[in-house]
Parts: C-alpha cells; structure tokens; sequence
C-alpha cells in the first residue's frame, strides 16, 4: 500500500504521488508574530514537523517551508499597545517562536521567509495580476477582481454568492471601510495605501504595505516555484486564506498551486473555543509549565490529525503516564540492552507504514509503540525483581531498536530521569556501601532503612549472587 492523503481541494483521500520523483516540496502557513504561540500552534507545528519526519524516513527528500507573517494589523496594535514598533514586536515573537518550538522539540523549517523580505516578490505577483486583469488600483489600494477568477471557492466548496468578505479578506461582520474603492464586495486587497503612523514601502502603487494573502503566494512562488507538493495549515485557513492564495497564484501561473491542500482540525480547551474572553487562552509556554513535551505530543498524535483536538487536564495526565511507559522502555533498552549487530523488526516496521501510509494515521501508529514499549517494560520488571531477562536478549533488541527508530519518526525524546531527589551517583553508591556494612553486621534494620530510603528517593536495588548490588533510577 502506498502513502495516500486526503485532499481537501478535491474532499477526498488519494495516492501520494510528488511532482519530482523521491522530492517533496512543502509549504505551512506560520504564524502571524503578534503574541506568544497557544495551543492552537502547537498542534498544527507538532503535526506537520511529524509528517515531514515520515516523508523522510519514507525515502522523500522534503524541502520545508514555514513563513512569518510580520506585516500585519494585529502586529500594529500589538505596536501601539507598547509602544513599541511593528519590527521590534516582530522580533520579539519570532524569538520566541523559536523557544517554543525546541522546547516541544520540533525540528527547524528549512527556510522561514518573512513577509518584510519578500516584498520584491510580493510587488512582483500584484503587477502579473494587473497585467493580467485580475487586479486593479483603486486610490492607492490594489484590490484582486475575485469574480475573473473562474475557480473561486474550489477549496472551501463555497458558493461566491455566500461567502463574505472584510477589507482585509479576513472574513468580518463588521461594515467593509473600503467597500467605496472596490468594483466588488468580495474583492480583497493585495496591497494598501499607507496610513500615518504606520509603516510602509515604495511600490509602483504609493507607499503602502501588502495584504495578508499576498504574501504567502509570493513566498510560495520564491521559495518552491509556481506549484509545489503538499500545501499545509490548520482548517481555519481554508477560507479565506487558502482560497485566495490558490486564486492569486494560479491566475499569475496558470499553474496549480498545490497538488496537495492537507489540513488539521481545531483545538478546543474543556469543550470550548479557544479565546482570551472566555479565560481559556493558554499560551504552549504555559503548557509546559504543568506538562512534559513530550507528553504533550503524544496527546496531540494520539487523535488523527483532521479532526477536532480537545486539551483537558484528564487527557494530558493520561498522556502523560502514556509517555512514562514509551520513555522508560526505550530507556531500558538504552541500558541493558546490547545491540551490536541487531536490527529493527523489518515486520513491525512494515506494519507500522501499512497503517500509517492510510492519511497520515499517526493515533494507529502509536498502537505499535505502545505494544513495544509494553512488552520491554515487562523485561524490565523481571530484571529488576528477579536480576536476569526472561525473554532472548537478541530478540529484546531488535524489539528496542524497531521502537527507537519509530519514537525517532514520531519525535519522541527519552528523556533521563532527573537526580532522585538531588542524590549524585557517588551518594547513591555510598548509601550502597554502609547498606552493605550494616548487613555484613546483622543489622538488619539499619540495612532495611537504607534500602527503604533510597525506593522512596526512586533507586531500585537488585541484589545478585556473590554481594553485589545493582542499581538504577526508578
């Protein structure tokens, strides 16, 4: 079975198949630089760094692209509200952007373009669609004809007729200020005049600044050329973002935009929408707080990625024991285990991508790990309680590399047990050591303390034949 996705242009799943063979170009809508990154961000940067992993280890070069978004109103306000300056309000976010992003250990993009550095690009597109007559200048705005463009509403499925549109092309309920320069009401802005006070740069139009949707089709076309593989972002984007970009760029090309439009569903907090005024806005710097990283992304790969995501503090404590099973197995592989000529299960992993190559099934996927991780936590108690295996120790580490390498696709960090309650190894050794003296005294008691105060300090001690204990941290 080959890799098949679901393809929101055409709303239904199909076979994977790149426009160079073995090379995937891939395109995310970032985010817009205003504030600190939620959980809404989290989810959509975790699925599509996981599904770049996949493509790799699946044989793909995947050139990767997420854009800044540092143009923008919300930045302006954000701005003012500081007094501050759009740039440093930039700067400030993207910094932490990127903070954010290592802390949930997610890989790099390979290239992060902004829209401030694309301008040229930006200008470049607006003038083909002039040329063209799909865009016209109107009192120092440039506005795109929404109507010339035959395929409109091929993304979303809507009808022109029912959507609506706002001076920005954000979909609004408030009144259109520019509606007085438009030829239509759906028309969107692909540049604006400027506005005192705030920043703007030349163009063959006035100052001014571009709009939303411009920026991405130019960094698209700059970046990956005029139609790339797979278009990706979170499902709010389909309309009127996606749709725009899809009939900016294709009337510039005559080309189609993406052969592929995946995105992933919405997050909810306790059942509801996420936002300031209801008091549920947490921002993924505050998730961290209270949750491990990597607990949280298996909460977030334990629902299939199109479908609506709810963060509760049942869900993340359940994901969170969850991701003590998974660390400690592959932490007792990393161990005791010798793996010196051993391979992965070529089986396992074979039916690992069976289920996985069905839309991205990641939640199935995990079903895996889980039996793994199950199977060598067992081991890991017999050795404990017992001090040998009682499986084969080959078999063992085949089972513990074909878990590494699918917690590696999936990002999945082992993550060491922190000192027991700030003991050093040289203390634990030496707490050991008087353990031993008291019972070579028949102190019985005092060796029984010993051992009970180093379980509650989490080290487990395995007594051997000949006086020797071992030793590790729970």
């Amino acid at each position: 079975m080959s890799l098949s996705l679901y393809n929101t242009l055409h709303r239904r799943s199909e076979s994977f198949e790149p426009l160079e063979a073995n090379r995937v170009r891939m395109y995310c809508c970032g985010i817009t630089v205003y504030d600190y990154c939620h959980l809404g961000h989290a989810r959509t940067c975790l699925i599509w760094d996981v599904v770049r992993r996949y493509l790799q280890w699946s044989g793909y070069e995947v050139h990767y692209i997420q854009n800044f978004t540092d143009i923008d109103d919300k930045i302006l306000n954000r701005a003012r509200a500081e007094k501050s300056s759009m740039g440093a309000i930039a700067e400030k976010f993207i910094e932490a952007y990127f903070e954010d992003m290592e802390a949930l250990h997610i890989q790099p993009a390979d290239e992060y373009p902004r829209a401030t550095h694309s301008l040229d690009g930006i200008q470049k597109l607006i003038h083909d669609l002039e040329q063209q007559g799909f865009a016209y200048a109107s009192q120092g705005d440039v506005y795109y004809a929404v109507r010339k463009f035959e395929g409109y509403g091929k993304l979303s499925g809507r009808k022109l007729d029912d959507m609506q549109a706002g001076a920005s092309g954000r979909v609004t309920e408030d009144p259109d200020p520019d509606a007085p320069k438009k030829h239509d009401p759906f028309d969107f802005a692909l540049w604006k005049a400027a506005k005192a006070g705030e920043p703007a740069w030349d163009s063959p139009w006035g100052a001014g600044r571009p709009g939303w949707h411009i920026e991405c089709s130019a960094m698209v076309r700059d970046r990956l050329g005029e139609t790339i593989d797979i278009h990706v972002g979170g499902s709010d984007l389909i309309f009127p973002h996606h749709e725009n970009e899809i009939a900016q760029s294709e009337a510039a090309t005559g080309q189609p935009l993406a052969k592929y439009w995946l995105h992933n569903g919405m997050v909810k907090v306790e059942g509801e929408k996420m936002s300031k005024s209801l008091g549920n806005f947490i921002t993924i710097r505050d998730l961290l707080q209270k949750y491990d990283p990597m607990a949280v992304r298996l909460f977030i790969l334990q629902a299939h990625y199109t479908k609506p995501l709810d963060f509760t503090d049942e869900a993340l404590t359940a994901a969170t024991k969850g991701w003590e099973t998974l660390n400690d197995a592959l932490l007792f592989g990393a161990e005791h285990l010798d793996t010196n000529n051993i391979t992965a299960d070529k089986g396992i992993l074979a039916k690992f991508k069976a289920i996985v190559d069905n839309d991205l099934n990641f939640s199935g996927g995990l079903a895996i790990l889980f039996e793994l991780a199950k199977e060598l936590k067992k081991e890991r108690n017999i050795l404990v309680h017992e001090g040998k295996l009682q499986q084969n120790p080959q078999i063992l580490a085949s089972l513990w590399l074909t878990l590494k390498e699918l917690a590696d696709i999936l990002g999945f960090v082992p993550e060491t047990k922190q000192q027991a309650a700030g003991l050093t190894d040289a203390e634990i050794e030496d707490l050991i050591q008087q353990r031993k003296d008291a019972r070579a005294n028949k102190n019985y008691a005092e060796g029984d303390r010993l051992r009970d105060l180093l379980t509650e300090k989490g080290i487990v001690l395995v007594d051997k034949p000949g006086g020797i204990t071992e030793w590790h941290r729970e």
